[in-house]
Order: structure tokens, then sequence, then C-alpha cells
């Protein structure tokens, strides 16, 4: 059973982190930057989110029992 959420953390991080870097490099997000802004606060989010659940994950897969 851990093995299984550990891999689900794993694979859901990464798709956070997929999302989150298209997110930040997006049109929208690259206009809010080159304004003073600091990008889209979901790009942020995903992303810090992602790299916890992969940490996470990753903590989990290797920890033994």
């Amino acid at each position: 059973m851990n093995r299984i959420v550990a891999t689900a953390l794993l694979i859901a991080g990464g798709l956070l982190l997929y999302f989150g870097y298209q997110e930040y490099n997006s049109f929208g997000s690259e206009l809010d930057q080159a304004f003073g802004g600091s990008g889209s606060t979901n790009a942020i989010i995903m992303l810090v989110v992602g790299v916890v659940a992969v940490i996470l994950g990753g903590a989990r897969l290797v920890k033994k029992k």
C-alpha cells in the first residue's frame, strides 16, 4: 500500500511540476513578469506543491518499513 501511495505522489508531483512550468512560461505570465510582477500565483503554487509531492513520494519509496 505504501508503494502505491508513494508512486501516486511521484506521478502527481511530476504532473504538477510539468503544468506549473508550462503555466510559468505562458504568455500571460511573461507579461506579468515584464511589468514587475513575479509571475502567476497558480504556477508558483503548482511548482511548490509538485516539489513537495516528489520529495515525499521519493522518501516513502526509499524508506524501509
